[in-house]
């Protein structure tokens, strides 16, 4: 596993700077109308627990992530059964990929940044469910020892 701190995606995209030229690897080449590839959501579970995924774009929940398969198959399954069809989902344009933004033919070393940079973004989003799963266990342990408190006999 890969890990942000130790910089692989910064660089590979140095590495792509030096093949392709300072010039064309910079602010220049981006899109004037840029829109995210993925994004990061979160919700809370009823025990208060926060959340947060990585969800591509285009869809609304991580599920949605296979959703055509899964129309697929449910719709064929409707068929044989003879159930009425559901229309198909509405699929929305999913974004340019920004590495067209730099020529047809791209380093290996700016797919790679591309692709460190995404585990990183992943990896952030692990991180920041670990802390709040870690800070309500915490929060467990001081009600808890608190509770405990309450219930040693006190010393005349």
């Amino acid at each position: 596993m890969r890990h942000v701190a130790d910089g692989k995606g910064w660089l590979s995209l140095s590495k792509a700077r030096y093949a392709m030229g300072a010039k064309s690897v910079g602010p220049l080449q981006y899109a004037s109308h840029m829109e995210p590839q993925v994004r990061v959501s979160t919700s809370e579970g009823q025990d208060g627990l926060q959340k947060f995924w990585m969800v591509r774009a285009g869809t609304q929940t991580p599920e949605e992530v296979g959703s055509r398969e899964a129309a697929f198959l449910s719709s064929a399954l409707r068929r044989r059964k003879g159930l009425p069809r559901t229309p198909e989902p509405d699929s929305s344009p999913a974004p340019q990929n920004p590495l067209k933004w730099f020529g047809i033919l791209v380093p290996h070393s700016l797919r790679q940044a591309q692709a460190s940079f995404r585990e990183g973004l992943q990896l952030a989003a692990d991180m920041a469910s670990l802390q709040s799963r870690i800070n309500w266990g915490r929060s467990q342990l001081k009600e808890l020892q608190e509770k405990l408190k309450q219930l040693e006999p006190r010393a005349p």
